[in-house]
């Protein structure tokens, strides 16, 4: 029987699930906030909002460990150059603070769905712009998201010029290096290469990509890919 579902509705429905824990409106309210943290404070003052180090909180239980938090921060800092950077001791010290806790537990049979968002991160995309006077293009986020459990499992940064398709292999690999068992992944045809199809299936791991319509039959380096191709059309929206 073939599936009606139109994948790739359903999958912009996941990526959008994932946009509302990636949000930068802290960028927006910075100064506001940290004059309120600070009014009355005694000692050396907060250089970082709450609402920052809460979007710093996420992130490392969702995919990345504190040794690297620094480093993904310059990395955003190129594309937001007013983005102030923490360091790691500041990072560590701020998130123990926090009175909350999220579990960060992958767990096993993962069914994924990877997309991209250029500056879809926030709902103030030209904000950003107009604010930060960025001209290196457009931010683009690529995300991989849990189905089952509407989490965040991966998160790349890039600028514009990056096409979705080389994202497909460094965002599995960031779930599999944190543990993850990954039994599928969707993806629209931006991911519609031999190298991902070739990647997938040395893995393990089910394609559920959306082929191109005048794609070829013949396997021409690529027999998991060729078999998608004859399959029915059930990842064709």
């Amino acid at each position: 029987m073939q599936s009606k579902r139109n994948w790739k509705e359903y999958n912009e429905k996941l990526v959008r699930r994932g946009e509302l824990y990636i949000s930068l409106d802290f960028l927006e309210n910075w100064d506001e906030e940290l004059n309120r943290m600070n009014e009355g404070k005694v000692g050396r003052p907060f250089r970082f909002p709450r609402t920052f180090m809460c979007f710093l909180a996420f992130l490392h239980v969702a995919f990345l460990p504190l040794r690297q938090m620094e480093g993904f921060l310059r990395k955003l800092s190129e594309y937001i150059p007013e983005l102030k950077v923490a360091d790691y001791s500041t990072v560590c010290k701020r998130l123990r603070k926090l009175d909350f806790e999220l579990s960060s537990n992958l767990g096993e049979d993962l069914v994924v769905a990877i997309d991209s968002s250029g500056m879809k991160i926030t709902n103030r995309g030209e904000w950003i712009r107009d604010k930060w006077k960025t001209r290196k293009g457009w931010i683009k986020v690529h995300i991989a998201i849990d189905v089952k459990t509407r989490k965040l499992l991966a998160l790349k940064i890039t600028d514009e010029r990056t096409g979705d398709g080389k994202m497909l292999k460094p965002l599995v690999k960031q779930i599999k290096g944190r543990g993850g068992e990954i039994t599928r992944v969707y993806g629209d045809g931006g991911y519609d290469s031999r190298e991902n199809f070739n990647y997938l299936a040395e893995n393990d791991v089910e394609p559920v990509i959306k082929i191109r319509s005048n794609s070829s039959t013949k396997s021409r380096g690529s027999p998991s890919r060729a078999k998608r191709v004859r399959e029915p059309k059930r990842v064709r929206s």
